[in-house]
């Protein structure tokens, strides 16, 4: 089965987020040149990728507010980290979501 994409569907509030890429030079308020070798901090925004159904409250389902294709800010620490086809992504609840970018 080479090269064939694995299809993912989060389950009830969970949305599936591609963490950004912070890539390039870094530097200090100094100008002093950070390798890339130096530990970053985990980012906290990303694209999602794909959402679940939403949560069930009182035998009904509440629809997920966020969509395909938006870029969200998450809190810290708040997700699942998961590697699907070699990539990274983080599986994080609704709640969890702070703000979507515009």
């Amino acid at each position: 089965m080479a090269g064939k994409k694995t299809s993912i569907t989060p389950l009830g509030d969970r949305v599936l987020i591609k963490p950004e890429d912070d890539k390039g030079e870094q530097k200090s308020k100094g100008g002093i040149i950070i390798p890339e070798t130096v530990e970053k901090e985990k980012p906290q925004s990303g694209r999602v990728i794909a959402v679940g159904e939403g949560r069930l409250e009182d035998g009904k389902r509440i629809p997920i507010s966020v969509k395909v294709g938006q870029e969200v800010i998450f809190s810290k620490y708040s997700y699942d980290e998961v590697k699907i086809d070699e990539e990274d992504y983080y599986l994080i609840k609704e709640d969890n979501i702070l703000a979507i970018l515009k």
